[in-house]
């Protein structure tokens, strides 16, 4: 946190993780969208890890600014043990056009 609040010092603004095609979201189908396709549609996630037993993946860009609004995204996916989604969550602070 301390490293996030010197370049928010010294810049006014700071960027985690790392832009995804968050307009694909709606192409994820709960139950028949496999690991390999989420792969080729949003490339490697920014985080990977473990909920109640499943493999989830993270994509997530936070960008925030001392000058102006941040702006926030972010898909968390869990697959079963077969690879395949059973859920995913998608949040966004940026306004819909």
């Amino acid at each position: 946190m301390m490293v996030v609040s010197a370049i928010l010092m010294l810049s006014g603004c700071a960027s985690i993780g790392h832009e995804f095609p968050a307009g694909q979201v709606s192409t994820i189908r709960i139950g028949a969208t496999t690991q390999n396709d989420i792969y080729n549609t949003f490339g490697s996630p920014w985080r990977t890890g473990i909920d109640n037993g499943m493999k989830t993946w993270t994509y997530g860009h936070y960008r925030y600014s001392l000058f102006s609004e941040g702006e926030t995204e972010d898909l968390v996916i869990k697959f079963d043990a077969r690879g395949v989604v059973t859920s995913y969550v998608f949040n966004t602070t940026k306004r819909s056009k």
